[in-house]
């Protein structure tokens, strides 16, 4: 599957390469980072696309020096032609380059697509004190009973694997991170341009989660999870 990234396939399929969902996505990187008193001075995130979630970080960031590593030529490009002085994109695996280290390490919404998922992540421990993840969790009782969800994401954006909230703290657990904090993030109510099907649960999902959050997600999905780690 991962030719579908380091050719054209990718981006025939996803045009704009989720760009709507960047700034919702640095907002809640922001909200973890700052609510744990985090110090740092570098970010770096695996897997960048065409750079807007850390273009988005560096407004919020001033103090930090920035860098996106992205298999991807055609997203290279357009990252790399909004490139600063503070946020520098490289067309590399940061896994096989040497000697790297950052403060802080993203890896938004990667895993689901890498084959080899488990070593992906081991590979990447050490790069960073401290890795912020983002996970969806396709996993839910609504989306395995109706089934197409799960391979709709399969389809169109590439989905390998697919996590529920224990799921997805357990393997990072096993690949030798700690977690700090983590938080659900709410796609299907939050962002804009949702399937009608989506639209449909907002109300729903909403009342349930004010009650229980973890039955909501496990139950009705539509939510991913972001992971503070170290």
């Amino acid at each position: 599957m991962q030719t579908i990234y380091e050719t054209e396939q990718y981006a025939d399929r996803n045009p704009n390469w989720h760009e709507e969902d960047s700034a919702w996505k640095a907002k809640h990187i922001e909200q973890i980072v700052t609510k744990n008193n985090i110090d740092f001075e570098t970010i770096c995130e695996v897997g960048c696309g065409t750079g807007e979630i850390l273009l988005n970080l560096a407004e919020v960031f001033p103090q930090a020096g920035l860098s996106g590593y992205e298999i991807s030529p055609h997203a290279y490009r357009r990252a790399k032609s909004k490139e600063t002085n503070r946020v520098r994109f490289h067309l590399a695996n940061l896994s096989e380059e040497e000697e790297l280290h950052f403060d802080i390490l993203v890896i938004a919404d990667v895993i689901e697509h890498v084959e080899d998922y488990i070593s992906f992540l081991k590979s990447l421990k050490d790069r960073a004190r401290y890795k912020v993840l983002h996970i969806p969790l396709d996993l839910s009782v609504q989306s395995v009973l109706r089934a197409w969800p799960i391979m709709g994401l399969r389809d169109s954006v590439g989905h390998l694997h697919y996590f529920f909230k224990d799921s997805a703290l357990a393997t990072l657990k096993d690949c030798g991170y700690t977690v700090i904090d983590y938080k659900y993030t709410a796609s299907r109510l939050e962002l804009p341009n949702q399937a009608f099907s989506s639209r449909l649960m907002r109300l729903p999902r909403r009342l349930c989660y004010s009650v229980n959050p973890d039955f909501t997600v496990r139950v009705l999905g539509g939510y991913s999870l972001m992971v503070l780690a170290e």
